[in-house]
C-alpha cells in the first residue's frame, strides 16, 4: 500500500486591516500598492513582534512556557467577558477611503476572522444614518397604527411577553461590495464585503403583531417600519413580506441588542438590503400603497443604463465570498491550503458552491458546512495544493431557486457601471508568485 504524505498546510500572513498603522492608512489615499506593501509591512512586524514578546521559541514542547510555571490572575466571578488581549486587531473597522462623518458613518465586519456562519455581535457591521441614538428601554414604545382595527402601543414589557421566535439570518447592506462597480478595487474583503453579518435573531413574528392589532386583510398591501433615530428613517415592506418571516427583534446571540444594532427594538426583513431592518424601531403603519419615503426615492435604487431608476429591487441575490486566502494575505510556502469563504441568498438556501484557481476556466464543487439554513451564511471548504505559480480564486454560488451569482462582466452588460448597490458578482483574487493576494477583476 502507497503511503499516503502527509499533509502539511501552508502559512498565511494575516490580512493588512488586522495591523493598520497610521503611515498605512496615510497610504491607501495615495496608492493601493503603497496601502498594501505598508499594511503588509506591518502586519509582518507584527506577527515577529507578538512571536518575540510571547517568547514563541522558547515555549516549544519539551519545553515547559512561563504562564505554566506560576497561577494565573484571580480569575473574574462577574462582569462582561472579553476576547483576549492577543484578539485586540480582530474589530471593525472604517475603510481609510471612504469619507464620513461622525453621524453618518459605515464600518466592516472582520470576514476573515470569523469562523463558521454566526458574527460576533461586537463585530456586526454597523452602518449608521444620523448616529446611533441611546434609548431608555423603560421609555420605548413600539406605536401599530393604520389599517388596523385595534391601533396599540406597546412598551418593551408587553413585548416580551408575546410567544417568541430565534432565527438565523443574514443582514447585508445593499451597498456591499459598491466599490467593485466602477473598478475601485479595495485592498481586503473586510473591505469589499465587510458589510455582511449573521447571527441568531430572538423576538416577535410580526405576523403574530399584525393579527393582535387586526389589520385589513383586504386593503392593507404594505407596512411602514420607522426608526427613533435623528434621521426617522423609514421604509416600506409589502404585506406578504410582513407576514411571511419578517420579526420584531430584541434579542441577538443569547443577549440583548446591541446599541449599534438598534438597541431595545428593531425590524428583522430577512434576506433583504439591510436598510430594510430599521434599528430602534418606533412605529409600524400599515397602509394600502409604497410611501416613496427618501431612503426609497433617493437612496437604496439602481441606476441603470439608460438613466432610469430601479426602484425597491429589495432581495438580496445569490452571492459568495473566499475569505481565506484573500486579499492582503501572503501566502508563505507552497504546499495545501484550504479555501474558506460564505456564501448566502435572500431567495433561500445555497444548493452549490463552485470554486476556481484559475479564473473561471474550470470548477471544483466545495463542501457545504452544516447547518445550511434559508437566507442565513453558508460556510464552504475545498482542499487546494498551490504550486506557487499565480492564480485566481473564485466562488460561484447558486441557491435553491436556481439563480447562479454571476460575472461581473455579465452584472455589467444589464446593469452598467453607475449604480453601487446590489452587486453580487464574482470576486477574485489573484496570488502572486511571491505569495501576495490581491483584488482583481477579470473580464
Amino acid at each position: 500500500m502507497k503511503k499516503q504524505k502527509p499533509i502539511v498546510p501552508g502559512r498565511i500572513i494575516p490580512a493588512p486591516e488586522n495591523h493598520l498603522t497610521a503611515e498605512a492608512v496615510a497610504a491607501v489615499r495615495n496608492s493601493r500598492r503603497g496601502f498594501m506593501r505598508a499594511a503588509a509591512g506591518a502586519a509582518v512586524a507584527g506577527v515577529s513582534g507578538a512571536a518575540l514578546a510571547q517568547g514563541a521559541g522558547k515555549a516549544e514542547p519539551p519545553n515547559i512556557p512561563p504562564w505554566t510555571r506560576s497561577l494565573g490572575p484571580g480569575v473574574a466571578t462577574h462582569g462582561y467577558g472579553m476576547p483576549s488581549k492577543f484578539e485586540a486587531n480582530v474589530q471593525r473597522r472604517e475603510s481609510p477611503g471612504l469619507t464620513r462623518t461622525s453621524q453618518s458613518s459605515v464600518s466592516f465586519t472582520p470576514l476573515q476572522n470569523v469562523f463558521g456562519i454566526i458574527t460576533p455581535s461586537g463585530l456586526h457591521f454597523e452602518r449608521h444614518h444620523s448616529g446611533m441614538p441611546e434609548v431608555d428601554p423603560a421609555q420605548h414604545r413600539l406605536m401599530i397604527h393604520g389599517l388596523v382595527r385595534r391601533p396599540l402601543i406597546l412598551t418593551m414589557d408587553d413585548i416580551l411577553r408575546f410567544p417568541s421566535v430565534s432565527r438565523i439570518h443574514f443582514i447585508e447592506c445593499g451597498a456591499n461590495t459598491g466599490m467593485e462597480w466602477g473598478n475601485v478595487a479595495v485592498p481586503t474583503v473586510q473591505y469589499t464585503h465587510g458589510m455582511l453579518a449573521c447571527s441568531e435573531f430572538t423576538g416577535v413574528l410580526l405576523s403574530t403583531l399584525l393579527e393582535e392589532v387586526g389589520y385589513d386583510k383586504k386593503n392593507g398591501k404594505f407596512i411602514l417600519a420607522e426608526g427613533a433615530d435623528g434621521s426617522a428613517l423609514t421604509r416600506t415592506v409589502p404585506m406578504e413580506m410582513a407576514l411571511n418571516d419578517v420579526m420584531v427583534v430584541y434579542g441577538q446571540n443569547g443577549e440583548m441588542l446591541r446599541p449599534e444594532n438598534g438597541y431595545p427594538l428593531r425590524l428583522l426583513v430577512p434576506g433583504v438590503q439591510g436598510v430594510s431592518s430599521v434599528k430602534w424601531l418606533r412605529r409600524i403603519e400599515v397602509g394600502d400603497k409604497p410611501w416613496n419615503t427618501r431612503e426609497e426615492s433617493l437612496h437604496y435604487i439602481d441606476l441603470m443604463p439608460d438613466g432610469m431608476h430601479r426602484q425597491y429591487s429589495s432581495v438580496q441575490e445569490v452571492k459568495s465570498v473566499i475569505t481565506t486566502p484573500s486579499g492582503g494575505q501572503k501566502l508563505l510556502d507552497k504546499g495545501y491550503y484550504e479555501i474558506s469563504g460564505l456564501a448566502w441568498s435572500g431567495r433561500g438556501k445555497i444548493r452549490r458552491v463552485d470554486v476556481s484557481t484559475d479564473g473561471g476556466r474550470s470548477w471544483r464543487t466545495a463542501k457545504l458546512q452544516e447547518p445550511v439554513l434559508t437566507k442565513a451564511l453558508t460556510r464552504f471548504r475545498i482542499d487546494w495544493n498551490w504550486d506557487g505559480g499565480p492564480a485566481f480564486l473564485q466562488s460561484r454560488a447558486v441557491d435553491e431557486t436556481g439563480h447562479v451569482q454571476p460575472t461581473i462582466s455579465a452584472l455589467r452588460a444589464v446593469r452598467g457601471t453607475r449604480s453601487i448597490y446590489h452587486n453580487n458578482a464574482i470576486q477574485t483574487w489573484k496570488v502572486q508568485p511571491d505569495g501576495e493576494v490581491w483584488n482583481v477583476q477579470l473580464a
